[in-house]
């Protein structure tokens, strides 16, 4: 097909998104992996990553570059954005033996993923209205806590409270098992 799989996917083609992870799966998690201290970190990363650009694929302008450019640029930027969050800067490891790439990654159930997304967004209606404000900066745009707290006007340490106290809620919601309890902090 000559149209771009990012707009099929924004034109909510069946299939486009299943085509896009086996066109650029493998090359966003590589380049996750020489960010990533660890495979299980270029994974998660990867994971981010891929749903961030097809969340926004509708911003894709095929006459503005390729679309291996735009998705490797998103990839690279949210790979920068991620190791500042987490306080430390881009380790680039080489892999020594191709032993330590990974297998042929796991089909990608769309149904099950949008099952998963549903849950997720009914889960986060049901936080408190600070909490989902709090929650949706930080995940949605990729904001700090000290950003959010200048973006809202309120302090820094009501900010963390509201992101930790949402966090511990939606786990809950979600049954996610927590590693410890830490009792009703709704």
């Amino acid at each position: 097909m000559d149209t771009p799989l990012l707009t099929q996917i924004a034109a909510g083609r069946p299939g486009a998104v299943e085509d896009f992870l086996r066109g650029y799966g493998n090359a966003v998690w590589g380049l996750a992996r020489r960010f990533c201290r660890s495979a299980e970190d270029a994974e998660d990363a990867t994971q981010e990553i891929l749903v961030e650009i097809w969340r926004n694929a509708a911003r894709y302008d095929q006459n503005a570059g390729s679309e291996l450019t735009f998705v490797m640029t998103i990839a690279r930027r949210r790979l920068i954005d991620r190791a500042r969050r987490l306080g430390r800067r881009p380790q680039i490891e080489l892999l020594q033996e191709a032993s330590e790439l990974p297998g042929e990654p796991a089909k990608f159930d769309a149904a099950e993923f949008d099952d998963e997304v549903r849950r997720a967004q009914a889960a986060m209606l049901q936080l408190r209205p600070e909490q989902r404000q709090v929650l949706e900066l930080a995940l949605n745009e990729g904001r700090t806590h000290h950003e959010i707290s200048v973006a809202i006007g309120i302090p820094l340490g009501t900010v963390k409270s509201h992101a930790r106290r949402g966090l511990i809620r939606l786990r809950n919601l979600l049954g996610v098992a927590q590693p410890e309890q830490e009792g009703d902090l709704e």
